[in-house]
């Protein structure tokens, strides 16, 4: 079944209640006649990591919000949580959500990220990350339990607004951040989180020397938008997406 406006795929996509990010980066990324439909993911605790734990506890609540929607995948585009509640988890409440979505795909910004680089064969990969105190520490020994070195690691500063101190981060900050970053016997980089903007930095520099550039974002939209569209991308599919002028184009930016 299909939709008017989303013949060659439709994604379901949970955002967290105040970033300003997901929405903007899957408009700009998405290919002509695919679409995603949005629902928020809400908690009344305080704290950043007191939601994250929340939304994650609440996830299999949230993916109802679709009801008999004709999404083809469900994507949780928040990585934080990941770090926080560990991968074990993680695949448990993903697993969960697919069985009762009746079997629809179902990946965090985090999965969508370690099927990107185990595509590519990366193991040796550096990271660009958005993130203070908790999360910035629980970050590394996440990715390390999926298998891959911290080979190289920055971090990015300079939000400009109060509200919250990843997604008021400018685009300038990861840039800069992904500049520091020596690529040397890097098999890949990955710059953090769904609130920080990515899309300009990788469009600036796809590739460091013959390393490529990624983001959690990035790989979200990729991977639910080929899973929900039935097909299984791989290395070839990602680089090809890495290089795309359709999205480079909305951004006004040159072409590669």
């Amino acid at each position: 079944m299909t939709v008017e406006y989303a013949s060659k795929g439709l994604v379901g996509v949970l955002t967290p209640q105040a970033n300003t990010t997901v929405e903007p980066e899957y408009a700009i990324l998405m290919p002509r006649d695919t679409a995603w439909i949005n629902a928020r993911m809400l908690s009344r605790h305080k704290t950043i990591e007191e939601r994250l734990v929340d939304y994650w506890g609440r996830a299999p609540e949230f993916a109802r919000q679709f009801a008999n929607a004709p999404v083809g995948s469900l994507a949780f585009a928040c990585t934080g949580t990941s770090y926080l509640v560990g991968k074990e988890a993680e695949d448990r409440v993903l697993a969960q959500v697919t069985q009762e979505s009746g079997g629809l795909p179902a990946m965090s910004a985090a999965t969508a990220v370690v099927y990107a680089l185990n595509a590519l064969g990366a193991k040796r990969i550096g990271l660009v990350s958005p993130y203070e105190g908790a999360l910035d520490a629980a970050c590394t020994p996440y990715w390390e339990s999926r298998g891959f070195e911290i080979a190289a690691k920055t971090n990015a500063s300079g939000a400009t607004l109060d509200f919250h101190p990843i997604y008021s981060l400018p685009s300038g900050s990861a840039q800069r951040a992904l500049d520091e970053i020596d690529a040397t016997n890097l098999d890949a980089i990955v710059m953090l989180g769904t609130g920080m903007p990515t899309l300009a930095p990788i469009a600036r520099t796809p590739f460091k020397g013959r390393t490529p550039v990624l983001s959690c974002m990035f790989c979200i939209v990729w991977l639910s938008l080929a899973l929900a569209a039935g097909r299984k991308p791989d290395a070839d599919d990602l680089l090809a997406w890495v290089r795309g002028d359709w999205w480079r184009e909305r951004m006004g930016l040159p072409t590669l």
